[in-house]
């Protein structure tokens, strides 16, 4: 038997120049697109890419926003914290999308919009718009701060990397590559980062399965350390995860991301159709499963290896975040270059949910502050986003620095805030100062018998562990009633709280003012005619009448030849409705 390892690698030149280049690449394409443009960059190509995108790249795109550090961080510690269940979002992201595909997404690609809240100036008043977009910058220069700071303090406590040295340095690429490129730049860099976010959960996986030298292995690890716990129907909000708290609180929470979020609807809006717009969130739903999966199964491997020696257990690392890059410092200490390319994946992570964050807060600027009360160009439009790009991204590194200094982040109040700002916030807070027992949230026990063991040492057959439980210093006498009550209720269903109570309070209110009865443009509503089926149909018949239109005007009807001199986006808005119309009758 080895002596135990006290210290884990750190950063050696070879990840330093894996790191780099990542961030060179991504620097680059904001250049490329630049140079594309060549100054004549209109307000619509910046902030749209002139609406002329491919599903795929959105697709991509949409994934790899969603991936924040955060998630390629946290994700693998819940899941060797808490078990795999977290799989069970998949069945989330299949609802939250065919619910953005067919009722969302129709809405606002039929309006031609930029902002997502110019729908709050048509369906209601300047004043609802006015509040949406408040909200919304408030809450995401909020986030797009500990989104930049959390990864990099968990990566500098393990590799040692430079906390604010890399702080600022991301956050500079991303503002450098937003305010050069615009949406194509965004779009385009994440494509590339989604690949290194992949790449880094593979190379973590495959090292893993070398050290337990099977697949079969680490499944048999995990499922004698009760990590395969897929399903729990326990009806009981107060329950962290269930299937129900997944399932209905986060179709909830990202209906709420990909149904309305300005950074995501911005994307699948900037399709040069609406078919290839649906097809990004449909293949964006195959990304995410993929992502889970990477994340999930990564999360079993790192407990498979310390299944009996918890490095937190151990104090050899201080919070749960740390815990993946702790891994692979200590995993992939032999192979320069490797840990390199993890940070690389953790700060993709970031980039990509950064530079979605600053694109998306310069559009809602412009289309909902600055553009309804000036007659500026098109051309100048852009000069003042790219210039809005620069301010939010400066804004953002100030909130990352200010992020050091206050402390947890409210998973609930955040995410509520838009929907419901006062009862989230509250819950949200106290759920922090009351931190839920362990009695609700149900950590899977940890074993710290196996200490004295090497990684690298020929692992001994599975015959179950001693297990022990990290020690919770929670002062039961000191809680009050409500702290496990409503302070415990499961984070996932602050969003669907906030959301019916907006909706009950909202018909309240409406009818008791009359407002029921206001009349509503139908553009506004979402039709069965826009559901995927119809859509199709509508589309061969708006292309079968161009067709026979074309031919009339070349008066070459009866000969079967075809001039299409028309476009099915050359029909006015008022003519495509006829013609789905027509089509749903079929």
């Amino acid at each position: 038997m080895s002596t135990p390892r006290t210290t884990v690698a750190e950063f050696t030149v070879w990840d330093y120049v894996v790191f780099v280049i990542m961030l060179l690449i991504s620097a680059s394409i904001g250049v490329y697109h630049a140079i594309k443009a060549r100054g004549q960059q209109s307000n619509s190509q910046f902030l749209l890419g002139d609406r002329q995108l491919r599903a795929l790249p959105v697709a991509m795109s949409l994934t790899a926003s969603f991936m924040s550090a955060v998630t390629v961080i946290g994700t693998p510690a819940e899941v060797y914290r808490f078990g795999a269940m977290f799989l069970i979002f998949c069945i989330s992201y299949a609802i939250v999308t065919i619910v953005s595909a067919e009722f969302f997404l129709p809405v606002f690609y039929r309006l031609n919009i930029t902002s997502t809240y110019e729908y709050l100036n048509m369906r209601f008043n300047k004043l609802a718009r006015y509040i949406g977009t408040i909200f919304y910058i408030t809450q995401t220069v909020l986030y797009t701060g500990i989104v930049i700071y959390a990864p990099a303090l968990a990566l500098n406590q393990v590799t040692g990397l430079d906390l604010w040295g890399v702080l600022v340095a991301t956050g500079l690429v991303c503002t450098f590559y937003c305010t050069l490129g615009g949406l194509k730049a965004v779009v385009w860099t994440d494509v590339f980062q989604m690949g290194i976010m992949i790449s880094g959960f593979l190379a973590v996986i495959i090292r893993g399965v070398v050290i337990q030298g099977s697949f079969e292995r680490i499944w048999n690890i995990s499922y004698h350390g009760g990590r395969l716990n897929f399903w729990d129907f326990d009806p009981n909000p107060l329950r962290r995860h269930t299937f129900w708290t997944i399932v209905v609180g986060g179709s909830f929470m990202w209906t709420a991301i990909y149904g309305i979020n300005q950074s995501q609807v911005q994307r699948y809006i900037a399709c040069k159709n609406k078919f290839e717009a649906k097809l990004s969130l449909y293949l964006n739903m195959v990304g995410l499963w993929i992502t889970a999966f990477c994340a999930v199964f990564t999360g079993l491997t790192t407990y498979s290896i310390y299944h009996e020696c918890d490095p937190l257990t151990e104090k050899k690392i201080k919070a749960s975040d740390q815990l993946l890059p702790y891994l692979v410092m200590d995993i992939m200490r032999d192979y320069p270059g490797v840990p390199g390319l993890f940070v690389a994946a953790a700060y993709s992570g970031t980039l990509s949910t950064v530079s979605s964050s600053i694109n998306a807060l310069a559009a809602v600027t412009v289309e909902d502050v600055i553009k309804p009360y000036t007659s500026l160009s098109e051309q100048k439009l852009a000069w003042v986003t790219k210039g809005l790009s620069l301010m939010y991204g400066v804004i953002c590194i100030g909130m990352a620095a200010l992020s050091s200094l206050m402390g947890s982040v409210l998973q609930g109040a955040l995410s509520g805030l838009a929907i419901s700002f006062l009862l989230t916030m509250w819950m949200g807070i106290g759920g922090q100062v009351y931190q839920p027992l362990p009695d609700q949230t149900r950590p899977l026990p940890l074993s710290t018998a196996g200490c004295f063991f090497n990684i690298t040492d020929t692992p001994e057959p599975v015959t179950g562990s001693p297990w022990t439980t990290i020690n919770q210093d929670t002062e039961v006498t000191s809680r009050p009633v409500i702290a496990d009550t409503l302070y415990s209720i499961s984070y996932l269903y602050l969003s669907p709280i906030g959301t019916m109570l907006v909706l009950i309070l909202g018909l309240i209110i409406s009818l008791l003012t009359g407002g029921m009865k206001n009349t509503v443009d139908k553009k506004l509503l979402v039709t069965y005619s826009d559901m995927l089926c119809f859509s199709y149909l509508a589309n061969k018949c708006i292309r079968s009448e161009n067709t026979i239109a074309n031919e009339e005007l070349e008066g070459i009807a009866d000969t079967g030849k075809v001039n299409p001199t028309f476009s099915d986006q050359e029909l006015n808005n008022s003519e495509k409705q006829n013609h789905i119309v027509s089509a749903t009758h079929l």
